[in-house]
């Protein structure tokens, strides 16, 4: 085995791998997974499938979230060349590929990284929603005060955003979107991409949450949210009304640093935050 700090040579390949379709795969992917002295991978079952698929009989070995901190280190040490693979894209995208190269780089390891698939592309181009900028917000918080500050900001921005979500999650997040961006807001769900049954619905966010609300949704899910300006083409967006936005706030409770916080997530400036903040602090006293 390799010291830690004699680790030149060494290399790892984060290889991109199919979203859906087993065909959407490079040629230099599937070279460099041959190539490899081991394959390690988020999901060896399925990672086992695209493996077969493609005749490649690489060592393949398991390295996910939970296993990453004490398996990683050894495995780079072990092997002169690491090919990591995901359940599905490019590998450190919403995914433990991020935490493999930051150690990868701790320890003198070369990173290469090869391009290939990845979800959120398809679906922004699919939405018909501009696409000349875009905010990516992978997976949103679950709830709490980062969930609320990051749908605000999703809500004030000029381009759209692109959001990872869960089938369960889905409706929930529809409704709190429409609740901050204004239930007018386009967007588009697009789901299963490359696979059989590919959908991609577009409409407002209203339009949205009631369609999913009566439909069983299944499948990995990619939600783009439009521009705060894409409700009526040709017409400014109104004018945000930071007070009413404030009181608003503090009605559901939203007092001191956390209404502020959330007012300039908002894309209230910041002195009238703090000044909207010291006003109402009071709980409710005006």
């Amino acid at each position: 085995m390799s010291d830690a700090g004699d680790l030149a040579g060494h290399r790892i390949s984060l290889v991109p791998t199919p979203i859906g379709h087993l065909q959407d795969v490079t040629l230099r992917a599937l070279d460099t997974l041959r190539a490899a002295d081991v394959v390690a991978a988020e999901d060896t079952r399925r990672s086992r499938v695209l493996l077969d698929r493609h005749g490649i009989t690489t060592r393949l070995t398991r390295l996910d979230a939970h296993t990453m901190a004490a398996r990683a280190p050894a495995l780079l040490q072990q092997h002169r060349h690491v090919a990591f693979i995901t359940d599905a894209g490019t590998p450190g995208i919403s995914d433990p590929g991020a935490e493999l190269v930051a150690l990868a780089r701790d320890l003198g390891v070369e990173v290469e990284v090869l391009p290939g698939p990845t979800a959120f592309v398809p679906a922004l181009v699919l939405s018909g929603l501009p696409a000349a900028r875009f905010t990516f917000e992978g997976f949103l918080p679950r709830k709490g005060r980062e969930r609320r500050e990051r749908i605000a900001a999703i809500a004030a921005r000029d381009h759209p955003s692109i959001v990872y979500e869960a089938p369960t999650r889905l409706l929930a997040s529809l409704r709190d979107m429409a609740a901050a961006c204004g239930e007018e807001r386009s967007a588009a769900v697009a789901r299963e991409l490359t696979k059989l049954h590919e959908e991609t619905r577009r409409g407002t966010l209203r339009e949205l949450a009631a369609h999913f609300e009566a439909t069983k949704v299944r499948g990995e899910i990619v939600l783009v949210i439009g521009p705060a300006d894409a409700e009526r083409a040709g017409v400014d967006a109104p004018p945000l009304d930071a007070e009413a936005l404030a009181e608003r706030l503090a009605s559901e409770g939203r007092w001191g640093r956390d209404l502020r916080a959330d007012l300039i997530a908002a894309g209230v400036p910041r002195d009238v935050a703090y000044a909207l903040a010291m006003r109402l602090k009071q709980g409710g006293e005006r």
